[in-house]
């Protein structure tokens, strides 16, 4: 299906809902289901375009507020957009700044963060596989107490008061598609207000009307301003409505009616696994098969694999880097053989200390080819910079290499089997 000029989806193979697909855009393919990492700031921390490269990733995610406050977007259009900015020649898609109105505006009111062990309304015991850092436009955790918003949410703007030196700045739909323009990323979002999960059913439907008023303007805006760099761009306009059903339905039916080139399902998931899968389920089932899917803000391995079975395409999600970062290391299986319950080890750990083995000795990724665990503990151990590069570049790789192992389960229809074996494993791995 072409989606617009210079874009192509093609979906190669479906199986249920599941689909096998291949989206083609100026700056290369992109083989679905995939992958996003996230660059918010032009920059995947720690890494170059070449270890990107490397690594297998095919696409990355920034973010336009934040690029906005700084550098700038004249600054990035100045020197030819983001692709030269920042030397990557694969494609790039771009926030439009609506997280921004929940992460600075609700998320600190309500005192709920996007950074969590569990869903809210969840303990433990039952969201065991859940990683210990996903971070998501969706998965939220409550803290103790709430906060003053940094936003000032209007039927036409958003007012902003920068986290960085307190200046106050306005976004609108339009605002937000020029600055998208400048910054030249492929693939770019139309802008939303991303709710809370404790916002009612009431102020969750206020504000996907006012989503769906802003996306009209977000198509006229894109489609009045011809591309600054060269090459087309494809607008992807967000599914909202929280956990409520009628809600989320009614914004997938007409968000999917507005003509944009691709959707993606945005706002909160719900408060447990369950709900997200309800809301996943409702949004699909109201959208054409044939535009590209993005779910946005999953990115751990169960996730991944209940919204393939569910329709999406792409998913984006800092959780990789950002347990990297914080010595997480992702592997399936333990050093016995026994799957990993939470998909990663603690290499802080000290029964690392002396094990000169590879983080995993079945990965082919550049860190597990040339160091030992020993050597990664010591280096996080002693606040080393190179420690959170190697994590970074054995967790991306890790998660390129699921997703090349569910496309090609996809293609020879053992998908069913490949989630079990990696979801609902009955006995310790030969490993």
């Amino acid at each position: 299906m072409s989606t617009g000029e210079g874009f192509q989806f093609d979906i190669l193979q479906t199986r249920g809902r599941a689909r096998r697909g291949r989206l083609h855009t100026p700056h290369g393919v992109i083989e679905t289901p995939g992958f996003v990492a996230v660059g918010t700031q032009a920059t995947v921390k720690s890494l170059t375009a070449e270890d990107l490269e490397a690594i297998g990733t095919q696409v990355i995610f920034a973010n336009t507020y934040h690029l906005y406050l700084r550098p700038g977007a004249d600054i990035v259009a100045d020197l030819g957009g983001l692709h030269r900015f920042m030397h990557f020649d694969k494609p790039i898609m771009t926030d439009s700044g609506g997280f921004q109105v929940f992460s600075l505006g609700a998320s600190i009111e309500h005192g709920v963060g996007k950074i969590a062990n569990i869903f809210p309304g969840e303990t433990p015991s039952t969201s065991a596989n859940t990683s210990a850092n996903t971070s998501s436009r969706k998965q939220v955790s409550q803290r103790a107490g709430g906060g003053t918003s940094l936003v000032q949410v209007s039927e036409d703007q958003v007012r902003f008061k920068s986290h960085i030196d307190g200046s106050m700045h306005v976004f609108t739909p339009e605002i937000s598609i020029g600055i998208q323009r400048q910054l030249g990323a492929d693939m770019i979002l139309a802008f939303d207000e991303c709710t809370s999960p404790l916002h009612d059913e009431t102020y969750t439907a206020q504000s996907a009307e006012r989503t769906h008023r802003w996306a009209q303007r977000c198509l006229a805006a894109f489609h009045s301003h011809q591309p600054q760099h060269g090459y087309p761009q494809m607008l992807y306009g967000i599914i909202q409505g929280g956990a409520f059903e009628r809600v989320r339905r009614e914004s997938a039916k007409t968000i999917a009616e507005m003509g944009f080139s691709a959707l993606a399902i945005g706002g909160n998931l719900g408060k447990t696994k369950a709900d997200m899968h309800r809301v996943i389920d409702w949004s699909v089932e109201e959208i054409p098969a044939a535009p590209p899917r993005h779910l946005l803000g999953i990115g751990d391995v169960v996730d991944i694999f209940e919204a393939v079975e569910r329709g999406c395409d792409t998913f984006d999600c800092v959780s990789p880097t950002r347990n990297a970062r914080n010595a997480g290391i992702l592997r399936r299986f333990d050093d016995d053989g026994t799957p990993l319950a939470k998909f990663r080890v603690n290499i802080r750990n000290a029964r690392f200390a002396r094990d000169e083995r590879p983080l995993d000795p079945a990965c082919r990724c550049y860190t597990c080819q040339h160091y030992s665990r020993a050597y990664l503990r010591h280096l996080f151990k002693a606040h080393e910079i190179l420690a959170q590069r190697l994590a970074s570049i054995h967790n991306l790789h890790f998660m390129a290499q699921l997703c090349a192992d569910i496309r090609e389960a996809l293609e020879q229809d053992t998908f069913a089997e490949l989630k079990q074996a990696w979801l609902e494993p009955t006995q310790p791995a030969n490993h």
